[in-house]
C-alpha cells in the first residue's frame, strides 16, 4: 500500500475536501494532502486548508492569457509540493490535456449524479439536480470517476444511489446527494492507496483485498 500525496482542486466551500481530510485524520484514508489549489480567492476550501495547516494556493484562471499557461502553472505547483495524485473536489475549471496527461489515470472527480446520465459540459452543481427532477427520475446519486479529456467520461470507480422523493426540490436532493459524495469519495481514493484499481479500457475493475 502506498500513501497518496494529494493535490486538491476546489472552487467552492470545500465540503468534499473536508470529507477527505476527515477520513485521513480518522485513519480511514492512507493519504496526505500536500496542497489545496483554488481558482477563487473567496473559496471556503482555502479557509479549511489554512485552519488545518495545509499549504494553499489561489491560482486565478483569469491571470493567464491561455488555458495551457494555466495548466502548466498548475503542474508546477503540484510538482513543487510533490503531488502524485490529483483530486477534483468541486472544481469548476477546464483541465488542459497537458495536465491530464501528466497525471494520467491519477485524477479523480466527484459528480453529483449517476454517470453516464446527467453528465457532460454544463452539468455541474444544481444544474444536475434540476435536470434530474425535470426528467422525473426516481433515483439519483453520486459518482467518483477518473478524469480524462472528455467531461464526466473516464472510468467509474464508485457510485451510490439515493432516492428522489416526490416533494424534492433541487436543494433537498442536493443535500441528500452530498452526503453520499462525502461517503464514497474517500473510499474511492483508498482503493487507489491499496492498489486495488485495474483499468480495462474505459472500465475500472476493483480487486478484492
Amino acid at each position: 500500500m502506498a500513501k497518496l500525496k494529494l493535490g486538491v482542486l476546489a472552487s467552492g466551500r470545500g465540503s468534499n475536501f473536508e470529507a477527505i481530510l476527515t477520513a485521513i485524520q480518522k485513519g480511514n484514508l492512507d493519504a496526505e494532502i500536500k496542497v489545496l489549489v483554488s481558482n477563487k480567492k473567496s473559496a471556503g476550501a482555502l479557509a479549511i486548508a489554512t485552519q488545518n495547516g495545509i499549504p494553499s494556493v489561489h491560482l486565478s484562471f483569469k491571470a493567464f492569457a491561455l488555458p495551457n499557461e494555466y495548466g502548466s502553472e498548475l503542474i508546477k505547483v503540484f510538482s513543487k509540493y510533490d503531488v502524485n495524485f490529483a483530486v477534483l473536489a468541486g472544481y469548476l475549471k477546464y483541465l488542459t490535456p497537458e495536465f491530464i496527461s501528466n497525471y494520467q489515470n491519477k485524477i479523480l472527480n466527484i459528480h453529483p449524479a449517476l454517470l453516464p446520465s446527467f453528465g457532460g459540459n454544463g452539468m455541474f452543481g444544481n444544474h444536475v439536480h434540476v435536470a434530474v427532477l425535470k426528467r422525473g427520475c426516481k433515483v439519483s446519486g453520486a459518482t467518483v470517476h477518473i478524469v480524462d479529456e472528455i467531461y464526466d467520461h473516464g472510468p467509474i470507480i464508485l457510485q451510490k444511489s439515493v432516492p428522489v422523493l416526490d416533494d424534492d426540490t433541487e436543494k433537498t436532493l442536493a443535500a441528500r446527494v452530498l452526503k453520499v459524495e462525502h461517503e464514497i469519495f474517500p473510499k474511492a481514493l483508498q482503493l487507489f492507496a491499496e492498489n486495488r484499481v485495474r483499468l480495462d479500457g474505459n472500465r475500472a475493475i476493483i480487486l478484492e483485498r
